[in-house]
């Protein structure tokens, strides 16, 4: 789910909900009430928690912890219902917990930490997802899934000796890349189906080094793009720079969090424009001119190339354009 900013402050009388999601029950627990109500994680039960939310003092946020999928859908039926929901990641969630001081950890008990989190640190509050826009990110979730799954089955044939093991692994393989092949197939015919996804998808891939892994993923996962500032959009990607100080201490600045899938394959598209991108190129020579390590470099050009893409779905414009809008400024 996007993120479209953080959540309102609301009057007091107005509740913080928790929903513990498991496999067969949905655990909830809410600041105004004391105990913890369950209800069957199935459609009924759904709806009944959904009916049961809006028939009381409209809440805050109602916060729900992301389970591998369990939870899409209760969260889309907060979300088509008008309810306030955030979808939070469990380790933050987790860390919250150790906070507070909370060793135990059992569905009432997350429910409750869930409950507290939605109350003192304000997630971001999710927004409705077109058709369109979660069958794009589950074909790109498959595709890399099986693009992963290709590549341990090359690492392991290249330590593989038996014949029979060699034709078994042969065979994976070829099945692997013809499901990726409909696969990117699939992703294409729905971008260009889309007059939003086509007309990024378009900016995004007249830059030199973006390809269509690239602009798939972040067309499908990073629906900020333009609309979040750039260090927002760097955080989002987890190509932040954080600092490491402490009263005299001044410790190396390193990156973390965002959104693991889309970095990796930012990493790989980077390393392309540092070749073939002349902004890119010349950002990344003035940084090892500098003295700058390598990985240093790396992630220096990710912030760069995923800034000025973000400019230019901001303004709407292409590689093109936005050169032609660098030289005009430079010439005054």
């Amino acid at each position: 789910m996007g993120a479209t900013g953080t959540g309102a402050a609301a009057s007091p009388a107005a509740p913080h909900v928790g929903v513990d999601v498991s496999k067969d029950k949905l655990d909830v627990a809410r600041s105004d009430r004391d105990g913890v109500e369950s209800f069957p994680n199935d459609p009924d039960g759904v709806a009944a928690l959904v009916r049961s939310l809006a028939a009381g003092p409209a809440p805050a946020v109602v916060v729900v912890e992301s389970t591998g999928g369990l939870e899409r859908p209760l969260l889309e039926a907060l979300l088509d219902a008008g309810l306030p929901a955030a979808l939070v990641h469990p380790g933050r969630v987790r860390h919250f917990a150790k906070a507070l001081g909370v060793r135990h950890k059992n569905d009432p008990v997350d429910a409750r930490v869930l409950m507290d989190f939605g109350r003192l640190a304000s997630p971001r509050l999710a927004e409705r997802r077109s058709k369109n826009q979660a069958e794009l990110a589950d074909l790109v979730a498959c595709r890399r899934q099986l693009a992963l799954a290709r590549a341990q089955q090359l690492n392991r044939r290249s330590s593989t000796a038996s014949a029979a093991a060699l034709r078994s692994i042969d065979a994976v393989i070829a099945a692997l890349d013809r499901q990726v092949e409909l696969l990117d197939k699939r992703i294409r015919d729905l971008i260009d189906a889309d007059d939003d996804f086509r007309h990024l998808d378009r900016l995004l891939r007249s830059v030199p080094g973006v390809g269509p892994t690239l602009s798939a993923t972040v067309v499908a996962g990073l629906r900020e793009l333009g609309d979040a500032g750039r260090r927002e959009v760097a955080a989002l990607a987890g190509v932040a720079p954080y600092d490491d100080r402490s009263g005299r201490r001044d410790g190396r600045r390193s990156v973390a969090g965002g959104r693991t899938a889309l970095r990796c394959v930012l990493y790989m598209a980077t390393l392309s424009a540092m070749r073939c991108n002349p902004v890119i190129r010349a950002f990344a020579e003035r940084l090892r001119a500098a003295g700058k390590c390598g990985k240093v470099v790396v992630v220096a050009c990710m912030r760069k190339l995923l800034t000025l893409i973000n400019a230019m779905a901001r303004d709407g414009l292409t590689w093109e354009q936005l050169d032609v809008v660098k030289k005009l400024a430079a010439n005054g």
